[in-house]
C-alpha cells in the first residue's frame, strides 16, 4: 500500500495533525521520529533545517575580505544542513526517499517562512548541481491552516491546494532568503574591507533588518546629543471651596499647535516675567467654576503576539526580549502551557470560540488562586463569545495569538511563572467587560486666567478587577486619576496658593527594549512612499520570531550596550552611520529598503513580477553597495564630528575628529599650524569612545579596554598609552600588555614602601602588592630587603578579559576566593563564562573553580508555588557525595583526587549528549561531569588557556603539567590529538 508523507514545521503541530487524522485516518504507531498509520506518514522539521550558502569556488572566508574578492554574486545557492538538526533532517530526508512513500503533503506554517523550510528540505533531498534542482519526482500538495482545532485540520486534508498554486509564495520566500544573504554578506565585507584599509581587521556588519534597527537608536541618540533645553514655567493653584481644597493648572484657552515647535504647549510660558504677573494676579482672588463630567470606557489590550508580550514584559519586570522569548518557548515546549509563541498575530481563529471557551473552563479549576474567580465569573456570565475584536480569521497569519492551553502548567520556575500569569491575565481581560469610568473637567476662571483641573473616577473595574483595580480606589501619581472636592452649582471659590514654577524641558528618552521592539513593530510609519508603507503594515523590521535575535546580535557586535533599561549605541555605530551617509548608501539604514522589499515581495505572491526579475535589481544593488565603497578615494567621510576639550599632549593644540582617527589641527584650529600628532580611532577593530578619548590624551593611558582582536580575530585585553617617541619627536599610541621586563633579571630594586598591602601570600606569608598589571607576593621580586627572590606567587590583574578588582584579590588572600566573576572568555570559543578565582595549594597557583553543576531548568514549583519539603533536591559536592546542605561544598575545576569515586550512572546503549563521565585523572581537571563531549574539550582548553600551558614556540602545542601528564601519558601533544587522548578518560 502507498503512503502520503506529511511534513510539519514543528513537532507539536505534527501531533495536533495526528490526533485530527486518527478518527478517519485510523491509528497511528507512534515513531522516535515520525507516526504512521496505514494511509499516512507524519513527521516534522524542528524550524529550520536547511540553509543557503554560496558554492565553495564562489565563496571567500574570512580574513580575505578585500575588495578584489567583492562583490560575491554566485550563480546559484547550494544547501548545508543546520550543524544543530542534522539528524533530524536525515530522518525526514530517509521518510521522504522511502519507496512505499509515493506523495507528500508540506503541512508547515501556513506564510512565507513555512513554505521555505518546505522548500529547502525538498530540495535537499533530491539534488542540486550547478544550480539546477533534480526533485524527488513525487508529487507534492499544501495543507493551509490557520487554525488547529482537530475539525480545522481535517477541513484543510479535504482542500488541499496544488503546488502551482504556491509557486509565486514558494518564489518570494526564496528571493527573500537570497536577497538578504547577498545584502547582508556584500555589505559587512564591503564595509570590513572599507574600514580595514589602514590595516588590521575592523569588522563592520551591515544587513537589511539590524542596520536600520540600529539607525533608529542612533538618530534618538543623535537627537538626545543636540538637545538644548529651554526653561519655561507653569503657573499651579490651589483653590479652596466649601468642600475642600482642590489643584488646578493654569493654561491659555487660544493656544494652538504649532508645527515648528513641538514644545510648544497650552500649560508653558516662556518667560519667568510673564508666569510671575499673572500668579501675583490670580492669589487671593475670587474665582468662579463650571465643569463637565462625562462617563468613558477602557477596553483591555488585545491578546499577545510575540512583540508585545516582549514589550509588555520588559516594562514590568525588566525581562529582555530574549530572556521572554526562551520563557515563551519553554512554556510552549517543556510545560505545554502556551500556545505557539512566534507569532505575529492578536486574534484567534473564528473556529476557536468553542476552544476559548474550553480553556477559561480550565483555568476557571486551576488552583491559581488569584485568578480562578475571574475565569469562574467569566465561565458563569457567558463572556466568552462571537467578536471580531479576537476571532478574526483575516486577522490570523501564519499563527494566531498566544493564549494558555488546555493543560494546567506544574513545576514552573518564578520567571515562567510570572510570565505565564501575564498571558492568563490577558486572556481573561480581552474577554471582560470594559472598565467605565467617571471623568471630570473642571475650569477655574479667575481675573481673566483659565485653570484647569481634570478627575477620573472608576466606577465599574470590569477587567481591570483581573490586574487588582477597584472601583473608587485608584492609587494613582496620575493627576487625571482621582475625586475632586464637589464644588455647588454657583459657588464662588478662592486662589489660596499660586506659584511660578520654573522646569526645563527634557531630551526624548532613549529607547529601551519595549519601546525599540515597538519602533521595529511599527516601522512602516516611517516610510514616506505610501505603497512601500502599506506593505510593511504587517511587517516591520524583521519579524517577531527573529526581533529578539536583532538586537541581541548588535549587542554582541558592539554597536550598542545596555544600561539598566535604556540601550545606548556607541562609537562604532555611529561611525558606520556615518560612513552609510558618506558613502552615499543610506538605503542600507532605512527602513524603506523593507518596505520595497515587501511589495516587490508581494507581487511576486500574486504572480505580477518574476523572481529573476526581483533577483537581478538585488544584484545590482548589490554591485551599487560595493562599487560606492571600493571607489571612495577622499581622505575621510563627511559627518558631524566632535572637538574634544582636552589639548594636544604636544603642543596644546586642539584635537579634532574625523572619520579615521583624532588630530591635531594646531592652536588655530585650521591645521596650518598643525604639529603632526594624530591616532587613529579603532585600533585594533575596537573604536573609541570619547570619554575614553580624553582619558587618554589627558592622563596618557586608559584602561584596561575590552573588544580588541588579533589580525587572527582573537580578542584580546589591553591598556592603551601614549608614549613619546624621541625619533619622532611626538607622541604615539601603543598597547601595554603589563609585560614589563623581569627585575630579576635586571638586578632592579622593587620599593613597595608608598603602597598598602593587599593581604598575605599565601606561598609564603609574606605580604601581597601590586606590581605593573599583576599581583606579587613582595618576595618574588628583588627588594631592598632581599635581592634575590624567594617566591613565584604571581597573577594578573586581567585574566581571559576579566579584570580582577583590588577588592576580590584581598577577598582571595584572605578566604582563598574570589566572588563569583562572570566577565571570563574562553580563548578557544569565545564565549563568556562565570568562575570564581582560588588559590590551589597543590599547585601553588591561582586557577579557576566552577559553581556547582545543577539542572538546566531552574527549580520546579509546586502549583501553589512552593518547593515542596519532601522534595528539597540535595547537592552534589565536588566528590559526588550527596549532602543535605547544598551551600557547603562547590564543585571545582580544582579539587584534589576525591576520597571516593562519584557513583557511576546506569550505562546507555548510546551515550547522549551529556552523558560522559570523565576518569578520576580528568575530573581533577574539568570536574566530575556528566558533559557532552564538546563541552569537555571547551573546559579543557580554559584550562590549558588559564595556565599558559601552549606552547610558547609553538601554539598548536601543548605542555602537560602535574594533571594533564596523566591524561597525556607523554610531555606533550598537539592541539589536533587531544580529543584523541581524551576520549579513553570519558565513558
Amino acid at each position: 500500500m502507498t503512503k502520503t508523507l506529511v511534513i510539519a514545521e514543528k513537532p507539536s503541530v505534527a501531533q495536533d495533525i495526528v490526533r485530527a487524522l486518527a478518527p478517519v485516518a485510523g491509528k497511528f504507531d507512534k515513531h522516535d521520529e515520525y507516526f504512521e498509520s496505514e494511509k499516512y506518514v507524519v513527521t516534522s522539521a524542528v524550524g529550520h533545517l536547511v540553509e543557503i550558502q554560496a558554492p565553495e569556488e564562489f565563496d571567500v572566508k574570512r580574513g580575505k575580505w578585500s575588495f578584489a574578492n567583492l562583490p560575491v554574486i554566485p550563480p546559484y545557492f547550494d544547501l548545508k544542513p543546520v550543524d544543530k538538526t542534522k539528524s533530524r533532517l536525515n530522518a525526514v530526508i530517509k521518510l521522504a526517499k522511502r519507496k512505499d512513500v509515493t506523495s507528500i503533503i508540506n503541512a508547515c506554517d501556513a506564510g512565507r517562512e513555512g513554505e521555505l523550510i518546505f522548500r529547502l528540505i525538498e530540495q535537499f533531498a533530491g539534488s542540486t548541481r550547478a544550480g539546477k534542482f533534480t526533485p524527488l519526482g513525487k508529487p507534492v500538495k499544501r495543507l493551509w491552516l490557520q487554525s488547529m482545532t482537530p475539525q480545522a485540520i481535517r477541513e484543510g486534508f479535504e482542500q488541499l491546494r496544488s503546488d502551482k498554486q504556491m509557486s509565486g509564495l514558494a518564489d518570494a520566500a526564496r528571493s527573500r532568503s537570497e536577497a538578504d544573504w547577498l545584502v547582508g554578506i556584500n555589505g559587512t565585507r564591503a564595509m570590513t574591507a572599507f574600514n580595514s584599509r589602514d590595516g588590521g581587521f575592523f569588522l563592520t556588519t551591515v544587513g537589511r533588518v539590524q542596520t536600520p534597527t540600529l539607525a533608529v537608536v542612533v538618530e534618538r541618540e543623535e537627537q538626545i546629543r543636540k538637545f538644548v533645553s529651554r526653561d519655561y514655567w507653569e503657573i499651579h493653584a490651589t483653590f479652596l471651596a466649601e468642600a475642600g481644597e482642590y489643584q488646578a493648572k493654569w493654561f491659555d484657552t487660544k493656544w494652538k499647535k504649532n508645527a515648528d515647535d513641538a514644545e510648544q504647549r497650552a500649560d508653558r510660558l516662556w518667560n519667568e516675567r510673564d508666569a510671575l504677573a499673572i500668579a501675583d494676579a490670580v492669589r487671593g482672588k475670587a474665582a468662579t467654576v463650571t465643569e463637565e463630567s462625562k462617563p468613558t470606557t477602557q477596553a483591555s489590550p488585545m491578546l499577545f503576539d510575540l512583540t508585545s508580550l516582549q514589550r509588555e514584559a520588559n516594562g514590568r519586570f525588566g525581562f529582555s526580549a530574549k530572556t521572554t522569548l526562551a520563557l515563551a518557548q519553554s512554556l510552549y515546549e517543556r510545560h505545554k502551557a502556551l500556545t505557539y509563541p512566534r507569532t505575529d498575530s492578536r486574534h484567534l481563529p473564528e473556529d476557536y470560540v468553542a476552544v476559548a471557551k474550553k480553556t477559561m473552563e480550565t483555568l476557571a479549576t486551576s488552583g491559581m488562586k488569584h485568578l480562578e474567580p475571574f475565569a469562574k465569573q467569566a465561565v458563569k456570565e457567558n463572556y466568552v463569545k462571537p467578536s471580531k475584536r479576537i476571532f478574526d480569521n483575516s486577522k490570523v497569519s501564519d499563527h494566531f495569538a498566544i493564549i494558555p492551553t488546555l493543560q494546567a502548567p506544574t513545576g514552573l520556575s518564578d520567571a515562567e511563572q510570572r510570565l505565564y500569569d501575564l498571558v492568563v491575565k490577558r486572556f481573561l481581560s480581552v474577554f471582560f467587560p470594559s472598565a467605565e469610568f467617571m471623568v471630570t473637567t473642571r475650569i477655574t476662571q479667575a481675573v481673566g486666567h483659565s485653570f484647569m483641573t481634570s478627575g477620573k473616577v472608576l466606577v465599574k473595574p470590569g477587567w481591570l478587577a483581573i490586574w487588582g483595580k477597584e472601583a473608587e480606589s485608584e492609587k494613582t501619581a496620575d493627576e487625571d486619576s482621582k475625586t475632586l472636592v464637589a464644588v455647588k452649582p454657583g459657588e464662588m471659590v478662592r486662589a489660596e496658593v499660586v506659584e511660578a514654577r520654573g522646569l526645563k524641558t527634557r531630551p526624548p528618552a532613549r529607547y529601551s527594549e519595549a519601546t525599540l521592539l515597538g519602533a521595529m513593530e511599527g516601522a512602516g510609519k516611517m516610510v514616506e512612499d505610501d505603497e512601500l508603507r502599506e506593505a510593511m503594515q504587517e511587517k516591520g523590521l524583521g519579524t517577531p520570531a527573529t526581533r529578539a535575535a536583532t538586537i541581541e546580535g548588535l549587542i554582541n557586535e558592539k554597536y550598542m550596550f545596555r544600561e539598566g533599561r535604556e540601550l545606548i549605541p556607541t562609537a562604532k555605530a555611529f561611525q558606520l552611520m556615518t560612513l552609510l551617509r558618506g558613502l552615499g548608501v543610506e538605503e542600507l539604514s532605512k527602513p524603506a529598503l523593507t518596505g520595497e522589499w515587501e511589495y516587490k515581495l508581494s507581487q511576486m505572491e500574486h504572480g505580477k513580477l518574476s523572481r529573476d526579475a526581483f533577483m537581478l535589481e538585488i544584484a545590482e544593488m548589490t554591485k551599487h553597495i560595493v562599487k560606492k565603497a571600493k571607489e571612495y578615494d577622499r581622505d575621510t567621510v563627511p559627518g558631524d564630528y566632535v572637538t574634544l576639550g582636552t589639548p594636544c599632549p604636544n603642543c596644546g593644540g586642539i584635537v579634532k575628529e574625523n572619520y579615521r582617527r583624532y588630530t591635531c589641527t594646531g592652536k588655530s584650529g585650521t591645521g596650518e599650524d598643525a604639529c603632526g600628532f594624530s591616532f587613529g580611532k579603532t585600533p585594533a577593530g575596537r573604536t573609541f569612545e570619547i570619554a575614553e578619548v580624553e582619558q587618554l590624551l589627558r592622563d596618557k593611558q586608559v584602561g584596561p579596554l575590552e573588544g580588541f582582536r588579533s589580525k587572527a580575530g582573537w580578542p584580546f585585553t589591553s591598556e592603551i598609552i601614549l608614549k613619546f617617541s624621541d625619533e619622532d619627536k611626538n607622541w604615539k599610541l601603543e598597547f601595554d600588555f603589563g609585560d614589563e621586563q623581569d627585575p630579576a633579571e635586571t638586578g632592579e630594586l622593587i620599593d613597595f614602601s608608598a603602597q598598602e598591602s593587599l593581604g598575605a601570600c599565601p606561598k609564603c606569608g609574606a605580604r601581597v602588592f601590586e606590581f605593573g598589571k599583576n599581583y606579587v607576593c613582595e618576595k618574588s621580586v628583588p627588594t631592598a630587603a632581599q635581592a634575590t627572590p624567594s617566591c613565584d606567587f604571581k597573577t594578573g590583574q586581567v585574566i581571559l578579559q576579566q579584570p580582577v578588582a583590588r577588592e576580590q584579590m584581598q577577598k582571595l588572600l584572605a578566604t582563598g576566593k574570589t566572588d563569583l566573576l562572570d566577565k571570563f572568555v574562553s580563548m578557544r570559543t569565545r564565549r563568556a563564562f562565570k568562575a570564581f578565582l582560588a588559590y590551589n595549594k597543590d599547585e601553588g597557583k591561582v586557577t579557576f573553580e566552577f559553581e556547582p553543576r545543577t539542572s538546566k531548568f531552574p527549580p520546579r514549583k509546586t502549583a501553589a508555588g512552593k518547593m515542596p519539603a519532601a522534595k528539597v533536591p540535595a547537592a552534589k559536592s565536588a566528590a559526588g557525595k550527596t549532602t543535605a546542605k547544598p551551600a557547603s561544598k562547590k564543585a571545582s575545576v580544582n579539587q584534589a583526587v576525591p576520597a571516593k569515586k562519584a557513583a557511576a550512572p546506569k550505562a546507555a546503549k548510546t551515550p547522549k549528549p551529556g552523558n560522559l563521565v570523565p576518569s578520576t585523572e580528568l575530573a581533577a581537571v574539568i570536574g566530575t561531569g556528566p558533559y557532552a563531549r564538546t563541552e569537555v574539550i571547551k573546559l579543557l582548553w580554559d584550562y590549558i588557556k588559564a595556565n599558559g600551558l601552549q606552547d610558547t614556540k609553538d601554539k598548536r602545542s601543548i605542555n602537560a603539567d602535574a594533571k594533564l601528564l596523566p591524561i597525556f601519558g607523554k610531555p606533550q601533544v598537539t592541539m589536533f590529538e587531544l580529543a584523541k587522548v581524551v576520549g579513553p578518560h570519558l565513558k
